[in-house]
Formats: structure tokens, sequence, C-alpha cells
């Protein structure tokens, strides 16, 4: 028997924190692959992304696949949160 199991995060950090990151990317030289032009463009749109994102989770979550949200200005809180959230769903799956 197969287990399907969905997971949704949505991270989420400041406008700030954002230009901090881009600016690192920007100096710190095998960073900067993960940072292009569309970044800085698409960054002008930060509120419209934040009302898409509202709008995406109020339509998809569910009662067996809701959102959670992962406050992301600190990586390793971010991640140590992904993580609980994992295991969390697994045991309460298995």
């Amino acid at each position: 028997m197969s287990v399907v199991i969905v997971v949704n995060f949505l991270f989420a950090f400041s406008k700030v924190e954002q230009f901090r990151r881009f600016k690192e990317r920007e100096q710190i030289a095998f960073k900067r692959f993960k940072i292009t032009e569309e970044d800085w463009r698409n960054r002008e749109k930060w509120d419209d992304y934040v009302r898409a994102a509202s709008d995406m989770i109020e339509r998809t979550g569910t009662e067996i696949a809701p959102w959670t949200m992962v406050e992301a200005e600190d990586k390793n809180y971010a991640r140590i949160k992904v993580l609980r959230t994992l295991v969390e769903t697994l045991e309460k799956a298995l």
C-alpha cells in the first residue's frame, strides 16, 4: 500500500532581509549564480507577490495538506521548523 504525503511550506521574510540576501549573493563569488536581474525586477513587485501568496494559501490549503508558514528571517530557525514539521507529519501518517 502506498501513502502519499503532501507538505506545503511558505517561507516568509521581510523585504529588508531579502535585500540583504540579494546584496550578499552579489558579493560572494560562489553565490553570484543565485541572483539575476530578474530577481531585482521581481523584487519591485513585492506587494503583488504578498497578495498572491495570501490568495494561494487561502485557495489551496486543505485539511490533509495545510500550509505551514515558516518564519525565515533566520535560516537556522527556518530549517529546524521545516524538519520538525516533516517529522510530525510523518509520525501522524505512520
